[in-house]
């Protein structure tokens, strides 16, 4: 980006082309792997394939995205369980960093998130204010992305079933470079 940032101009300009409309799998150096897809400016949907709450999807999830400068971005946001999760992504460079902040909850019970979200939100709140939250479990890790692709915006199809109803295999593919 061509315009530095100052106190008069604290945001850089905002270019979103490059991630918003892509699907990205990514693999944590611990092994979990992630699928998100930047359905618009304002929202992602996402799978989790391994991990801690391996088979958890989720569509429609509100977010703040950011350009950080050019090709570099910053996705965050808090889940109806308490979980906050801040991710920043250089397609470019096939790397990302995660940042996690799971309640305790989550970290002594996972399973109970390992569904599709949308149809157990008040579920999912009543386990949020039931806590406890406290510690926080925080998870920061890089990733690897695998495969990138442009699969349009606001495309409904893109995450569409829980991350078990994919042919063995799926989340494995990899972009040729």
């Amino acid at each position: 980006m061509s315009t530095p940032t100052s106190v008069a101009r604290p945001v850089p300009p905002q270019d979103l082309s490059g991630l918003v409309g892509h699907r990205f799998i990514y693999t944590y150096a611990n092994g979990w792997q992630y699928e998100m897809y930047v359905k618009n400016a304002e929202t992602i949907d996402y799978r989790i394939h391994t991990g801690h709450v391996g088979g958890r999807w989720v569509k429609d999830q509100e977010v703040d995205l950011v350009a950080l400068t050019e090709g570099v971005y910053k996705i965050s946001w808090t889940e109806p369980t308490g979980t906050s999760v801040a991710v920043n992504v250089v397609p470019a460079e096939r790397v990302l960093h995660g940042v996690i902040f799971f309640p305790d909850w989550i970290r002594t019970h996972g399973e109970r998130t390992v569904l599709f979200q949308n149809d157990h939100l008040d579920e999912m709140r009543a386990y949020r204010d039931a806590g406890p939250t406290y510690p926080i479990y925080v998870v920061p890790e890089f990733a690897r992305i695998t495969r990138f692709e442009h699969v349009g915006e606001n495309d409904e199809d893109v995450i569409s079933v829980a991350p078990g109803d994919l042919p063995a295999g799926w989340a494995d593919r990899t972009e040729q470079r």
